[in-house]
């Protein structure tokens, strides 16, 4: 094959067989990242300027916010690009550049996910301790590690691809770029790469997974040593929406895991459907989750709606 096909650009996919009603697809989609954008965007509103939510676990549901709206953004253009416009056409590097941003913010919402288990843990532990084991300082050199750890973790799989020959179809499966997708269209050894993100998420996503689910045994573990019933639950209620979005992640996360490993039988549908999920359904819920389960979110919301509304 020659080089120019080599450097071509790539070509996003839809819903294949569903191309005559893409623009009716986009129409549910971009309502949801409508909903993604406000919902987390006013979140990140509240947080920054409520005093009573400048607490560790609102700086951790911050960063949380962010990412979602972070990895809606790298997805955003080009889905509603495929939908609406039909502009399937991606550059090799504006495409490995969306792979390096979808994958690396993933495993960073896996990592608040447990630093807000770790939140968690120490306030129910140690309640009289909370403020001067999370100070400031300690969240913000969490939350720096957590966005090395993404930021660098993923950089060994995706510079590959910038030198890797392509010399097959240059058509991906999904209407963005992921990794998986694109080391398959290489001409090249891939064997690194398809090895080196297996043990990148055993460290990450299944460790992280682990950790949480002991960190929740040993906070369950406290919680019925506390003899006042009612201290019990409102001791169990922090935990809920945390709780809450740890499953939603994770289910999905094993959901898409499980149909890409074992459903090679699996209608094509299925794939993108679950694909679509994934990215679109933890930073979809997030946000409500929060505003439906802790009051004071709930409080600074309605005093922002007021304010509004007066003025």
């Amino acid at each position: 094959m020659s080089s120019n096909h080599s450097a071509g650009p790539f070509l996003l996919t839809g819903f294949l067989g569903s191309e005559a009603i893409h623009p009716w697809i986009s129409i549910p989609f971009f309502v949801i990242y409508l909903f993604i954008l406000f919902g987390n965007g006013t979140l990140l509103f509240l947080i920054c300027n409520e005093h009573s939510l400048h607490e560790p676990m609102y700086y951790f549901l911050a960063m949380l916010a962010a990412t979602d709206l972070g990895m809606t953004l790298t997805t955003m253009p080009t889905v509603l690009g495929v939908l609406l416009l039909d502009r399937r056409e991606i550059s090799q590097g504006s495409c490995f550049t969306q792979s390096y941003f979808i994958h690396t913010l993933a495993i960073v919402e896996s990592g608040i996910l447990l630093a807000m288990a770790y939140d968690r843990f120490i306030a129910i532990r140690t309640p009289l301790r909370y403020h001067s084991i999370l100070t400031n300082s300690r969240v913000m050199k969490v939350g720096v590690g957590v966005l090395m750890r993404g930021f660098v973790s993923t950089v060994p799989p995706i510079l590959p691809l910038y030198w890797f020959p392509y010399c097959q179809s240059h058509v991906l499966s999904h209407a963005f770029c992921l990794h998986q997708d694109i080391m398959k269209l290489a001409c090249a050894d891939i064997t690194f790469n398809r090895l080196y993100p297996v043990i990148l998420v055993a460290l990450t996503f299944f460790l992280d997974a682990l950790i949480i689910v002991f960190s929740y045994f040993l906070i369950l573990k406290t919680v019925m040593g506390i003899v006042s019933g009612e201290e019990r639950a409102k001791a169990l209620n922090t935990c809920v929406s945390h709780i809450s979005c740890v499953l939603v992640f994770y289910i999905t996360v094993i959901g898409l895991t499980f149909i890409h490993r074992f459903g090679k039988h699996v209608p094509h549908m299925v794939h993108i459907t679950m694909s679509y999920v994934y990215f679109l359904f933890p930073p979809f819920m997030n946000p409500f989750i929060y505003s439906i389960k802790t009051k004071q979110i709930q409080r600074s919301f309605i005093h922002l709606f007021s304010i509004y509304s007066r003025s």
